[in-house]
C-alpha cells in the first residue's frame, strides 16, 4: 500500500490505493489542469482542496510561523527523512489510523532537499462536512453528547500515545453526523508515559476560555464537565 520514490534530493511516500501518479501532486497548477481544484483556506499559507477519485484532499506546504519564519519562510534544517516535517506526520497520521483514532488519511508526503535544508509538502484528506468547533460555537451551543464524544476522541488519542502539541478547538472537528475528528498534527509526535496528557488536557480548556474572550462563543464552564466526562469514560 505504501510506495517510496526517492532519488538525490527528493523523498516521497505515497498511499498507492489513494493515488497513482504523484508526479505533480504537490503542484497546484498540476491540479488546477485537472480542474481538481474545489478550494482553498488561508494560513500561513495556501492550502488547497482537491478532489480525488476516492476522496476530498488538502494540498499543504509547510511554513514557518512567527517571526523566524519572515527570514526563512519554508525551509527547515535537514536530520534524516523520517524526522523532517511532513514524513513524520504521515506516519504519525497512520499510526492513528490503525489505533481507530478519528484523523485525516494521509495520501502522500514529500521531502525536497538543498543541501542541508529542506522543504516539504503534505496531501492528506480534507474532512468533508466538517466545522471546527471555533465556528460551530459561534453559531450554536454543543449538546452535552457532543462534549461527551470529543472527550472520548481525545482519550482514544492519548491511549495511542501521540501528544497534540497544539490540542485547541481549531484543531477538532464535527461532521454532518456529528463525528469528532483531530487535525492538524504538525510537529506532533509519540510520547510515552502519562504526565503529559494532563497539560494536552489543561491547553484544551486554556482554548475554550481564550475564545470565549475573543469570540463570544457559545461556551461556558459547565460545558467542559461532559467533556470531561468522555476523557474519563472507559472506552475497549
Amino acid at each position: 500500500m505504501f510506495k517510496t520514490i526517492q532519488s538525490s534530493n527528493i523523498y516521497i511516500i505515497y498511499n498507492s490505493e489513494l493515488i497513482d501518479d504523484v508526479s505533480g501532486c504537490f503542484d497546484e497548477n498540476y491540479w488546477q489542469k485537472k480542474n481538481a481544484i474545489i478550494g482553498c483556506a488561508q494560513g500561513r499559507g495556501t492550502t488547497w482542496f482537491i478532489q480525488l477519485p476516492l476522496l476530498q484532499a488538502a494540498l499543504r506546504h509547510y511554513r514557518r510561523g512567527g517571526l523566524f519564519g519572515k527570514v526563512i519562510s519554508d525551509s527547515y534544517f535537514f536530520i534524516g527523512y523520517n524526522k523532517t516535517r511532513s514524513i513524520a506526520e504521515f506516519h504519525l497520521l497512520n499510526h492513528l489510523k490503525d489505533e481507530g483514532v478519528n484523523v485525516p488519511t494521509p495520501i502522500a508526503a514529500r521531502v525536497v532537499r538543498n543541501h542541508i535544508f529542506y522543504q516539504a509538502d503534505l496531501l492528506s484528506e480534507k474532512i468533508s462536512n466538517a466545522s471546527d468547533l471555533v465556528g460551530l460555537l459561534q453559531e450554536r451551543r454543543l449538546t452535552k453528547q457532543e462534549y461527551f464524544e470529543i472527550g472520548k476522541e481525545i482519550k482514544k488519542l492519548h491511549q495511542s500515545q501521540v501528544n497534540h502539541t497544539d490540542l485547541n478547538i481549531h484543531n477538532i472537528l464535527l461532521d454532518t453526523s456529528s463525528t469528532v475528528w483531530i487535525i492538524d498534527f504538525d510537529k506532533c509526535y509519540q510520547q510515552d508515559g502519562e504526565g503529559w496528557k494532563e497539560a494536552n488536557i489543561n491547553r484544551l480548556l486554556r482554548s475554550f476560555r481564550k475564545e470565549v474572550k475573543k469570540r463570544a462563543i457559545h461556551w461556558d464552564e459547565n460545558d467542559w464537565e461532559p467533556l470531561f466526562a468522555g476523557y474519563k469514560a472507559n472506552i475497549s
